[in-house]
């Protein structure tokens, strides 16, 4: 036989254990962020919700075509793909990705390219600088990225995405 005090505590203890370590998980291990807009389409659509993974680059280093969310200004992040490394030189030409001189395929944008006339990304050439990462949104000609604000420091971005979760119907693991 258990007294009040003990059996309501005994029954809140779990509970609160629950509470801290779901505190914990999301403070230092994963975020939900939802998608504002349509520059990640057809990758992600205006609402999404996702799941990143904020120890991801704490223990490995960020890899092209990551997922990535990030500050871009003291009030908004910012969700795109990462085409460029460190030191790297991307180069567009008619369409196509080049890193260091090599044509590099982007098989995500074989469908959009398909459903899309004229240039999906328009020409240019930039070298990435040490410490950053650059980075496009995958719908190129209604995207805010790199193009317009230059490469982001790594030290900026806040996790790759991880998980994307709602709506259900396209729940589904990013790589």
């Amino acid at each position: 036989m258990t007294n009040g005090k003990n059996g309501s505590w005994g029954l809140l203890k779990p509970i609160a254990v629950a509470i801290m370590l779901a505190a914990l998980l999301r403070y230092f291990f994963f975020a939900h962020i939802v998608v504002e807009g349509h520059s990640m389409m057809p990758s992600f659509k205006d609402r999404d919700h996702v799941i990143i993974c904020k120890i991801c680059y704490k223990v490995a280093k960020p890899k092209r075509f990551d997922i990535v969310v990030f500050h871009a200004t003291q009030k908004s992040d910012y969700i795109k793909r990462i085409i460029g490394l460190p030191g790297e030189t991307i180069e567009y030409k008619n369409d196509v990705l080049y890193v260091n001189g090599k044509k590099i395929k982007e098989p995500y944008l074989d469908q959009y390219k398909k459903e899309t006339t004229g240039l999906l990304t328009y020409n240019f050439k930039t070298k990435v600088p040490k410490g950053m990462v650059f980075v496009l949104g995958d719908n190129r000609r209604n995207s805010r990225d790199s193009r317009y604000f230059g490469p982001i420091p790594m030290d900026e971005i806040i996790g790759k995405g991880w998980l994307l979760f709602w709506p259900l119907k396209d729940f589904k693991v990013i790589h």
